[in-house]
């Protein structure tokens, strides 16, 4: 189990968040784990983001800054160009949860398709929110989105061959998308139990909420079926507002 050592490639997008782009670049940089090709794409910020990734250009093995058409399109840009055996998404404001994360995961069983785990949210001053809504499920498959996505894009660990371009008609959920086209692919799906990632709530699924639950809709239904996705989505509505009854706050 210790000879297993993959090249994993963390892609980060960013845009304008010279707040945040730091305490992510070095949750990836201090990484104890040795194999690690670090991506950055950049939308050409003009905020000083920019200056602060040029701090650590001779750490990051691809830079790219130029316009795109939205984070999944740079989201994209960074698959283009990884060339590691397994991938994975840290955005600016999100982070490793530990710096021995990458270790512990890779160390949990040779040779998975997929390594996931649970995902810690933070507000804005990284402060913790406490656990995920959606907890991580025992066991991943792709029919484990039907009442939610159980498993955050910045916990989950993918094959890269097993991966495809985000699908560009959606614009606040290809992950969703993304994710479950790569799990029916999947042999071997390993959790790790326990936190890999924290992930920075708000977001454009946030701000567009009504629009990124259609896209998501259309995802669901497209996987699982129209009727079965009504149903599955008035458990979701029930527990999203058992949740909120309890906590005032959603933790997506």
């Amino acid at each position: 189990m210790t000879d297993f050592k993959p090249t994993l490639s963390v892609i980060t997008v960013v845009y304008n968040n010279v707040r945040d782009i730091d305490r992510t670049m070095l949750s990836v940089l201090n990484q104890t784990y040795p194999r690690i090709e670090y991506i950055i794409v950049d939308g050409l910020s003009t905020d000083g983001t920019l200056e602060i990734i040029n701090r650590y250009k001779n750490r990051i093995a691809k830079l790219i800054s130029e316009k795109d058409e939205g984070i999944y399109d740079a989201m994209n840009k960074g698959l283009a160009v990884a060339t590691g055996d397994y991938v994975i998404f840290m955005n600016s404001g999100d982070e490793f949860y530990s710096p021995d994360t990458v270790a512990g995961v890779f160390a949990t069983a040779p040779g998975a398709d997929i390594y996931y785990g649970e995902t810690e949210m933070i507000d804005d001053k990284g402060q913790s929110l406490g656990r995920r809504r959606h907890a991580a499920p025992k066991q991943f498959t792709w029919r484990s989105f039907k009442y939610g996505m159980s498993v955050s894009h910045q916990a989950i660990y993918i094959r890269r061959y097993l991966t495809k371009p985000y699908d560009p008609r959606y614009k606040l959920s290809a992950d969703i998308d993304w994710i479950l086209s790569a799990a029916k692919k999947a042999k071997k799906i390993v959790n790790v139990n326990g936190y890999v990632a924290r992930y920075m709530v708000g977001g454009m699924s946030k701000t567009k909420h009504r629009e990124s639950l259609t896209e998501r809709f259309d995802i669901m239904k497209r996987y699982y079926g129209l009727v079965p996705t009504l149903l599955n989505h008035t458990v979701i509505a029930f527990n999203l507002g058992w949740y909120w009854v309890w906590h005032r706050r959603t933790n997506d």
